[in-house]
């Protein structure tokens, strides 16, 4: 006879309640470090996947996500001649809002360098990938944009040739890809009036000896990054050391490009995120041990009762370090089941990976474990001739 599911047949609403909150608390828990791991997932989609060794942006800076980085339109061209580099392509993102069927919508525009990028990198949906340099538009399934349809960004008009799924920036906005040109086109327009204003103060201006336009707005294209692929075998250091020899740019490796999203740009949000993942399993760990502390205080007669008929202590030992593992499993079950019903409608991606669940068992089996000590040492305590008190 197994006396810890005897006792919990006994109280089996409490039990069923208890590894319920267990459940609840648990699943916020792992949820939360699932919100992470996703965004640090989206944050990197590009970098993982684009294909660059190393990325050249604005001199003193480490752009472009992590910090803001503006090159000249034609990097791409000084950047080519550097002996061992085998491509180059131009880089820009911004973030982008525009109106479709009434609706406002916001994307982050992601320039290619079309016909060098057509956008193979990353697998569509629907449809297709760039075929024409201009006017056309690949759009996350998330921006809510379908196949075929026309929107207007800047002056011109966009068709959506092609959608791709799960291509998000670090703030969950989807990514509407357009050629590189289309994509500076976009982020150099400005509204007639702020021209008409340029113009004149430039034409009350003094004229200026470095040739500095007293206009607040570039009027030449911009890039954030240009995007180099390394020949086989090239000498990186000599590379690096030739680029940055021109003063004007700065060359971060794909590497250094993911340590400064984790460690600067994220690393405030994980602790936030680990903090309160803390504080849930904290809580856990009060309700199992508050529930093994009653059931324990509950029935301390038929635990004289049973060392009077001669049971060792080793049997109620077991009996409560039982209960509490079986709460935690059935709280841990219920979970796993709640997550996967529920994560895949978040808004945002929850990544639940299979190390991060294996730590969340680890922890919870020691939760278990010490938690069941308030109970054991209330037992321990209870002697045979109470039960004739």
């Amino acid at each position: 006879m197994n006396l810890a599911i005897k006792d919990i047949r006994f109280n089996l609403a409490r039990f069923a309640l208890t590894a319920l909150g267990i459940g609840f608390l648990l699943m916020g828990a792992i949820g939360a470090i699932g919100l992470y791991r996703g965004i640090v997932a989206d944050a990197l989609l590009v970098i993982d996947h684009i294909g660059a060794d190393l990325w050249v942006v604005q001199g003193e800076r480490v752009g472009p996500f992590a910090e803001g980085s503006s090159i000249s339109s034609t990097m791409d061209r000084r950047v080519e001649g550097v002996e061992g580099i085998a491509s180059v392509r131009r880089f820009v993102q911004f973030s982008q809002q525009f109106s479709f069927a009434g609706k406002v919508r916001r994307a982050t525009i992601t320039g290619l360098d079309y016909p060098r990028d057509d956008g193979a990198w990353f697998e569509l949906k629907a449809g297709r990938h760039l075929e024409a340099s201009h006017f056309e538009a690949i759009a996350d399934d998330s921006v809510g944009l379908p196949l075929g349809a026309t929107i207007r960004l800047a002056k011109d008009d966009y068709r959506i040739v092609g959608l791709t799924h799960g291509l998000v920036d670090s703030a969950g906005d989807g990514l509407l890809f357009v050629s590189i040109n289309d994509a500076t086109a976009i982020a150099s327009r400005r509204p007639s009036e702020q021209v008409l204003l340029a113009r004149e103060t430039s034409g009350n201006a003094a004229p200026q000896g470095d040739g500095a336009s007293p206009s607040s707005v570039p009027q030449d294209s911009k890039i954030a990054a240009v995007l180099v692929g390394l020949a086989p075998g090239a000498d990186v250091a000599r590379i690096k050391a030739a680029i940055l020899a021109w003063g004007d740019t700065n060359v971060l490796s794909s590497a250094e490009q993911r340590d400064l999203l984790l460690n600067q740009r994220l690393w405030r949000l994980r602790l936030q995120i680990l903090a309160f993942a803390s504080v849930l399993l904290l809580v856990t760990a009060i309700v199992i041990s508050l529930i093994i502390y009653m059931l324990t205080m509950e029935k301390l007669h038929q635990i004289a009762l049973l060392k009077l008929l001669g049971a060792r202590n080793s049997a109620i030992v077991a009996m409560i370090l039982q209960q509490a593992g079986l709460i935690g499993l059935f709280g841990f079950g219920l979970a796993m089941l709640l997550s996967h019903l529920t994560f895949p409608n978040f808004p945002r991606r929850i990544v639940m990976l299979p190390q991060d669940l294996g730590i969340f068992f680890a922890i919870l089996c020691v939760i278990c474990l010490v938690a069941s000590w308030f109970g054991i040492a209330q037992a321990l305590k209870v002697r045979a001739q109470e039960v004739l008190s």
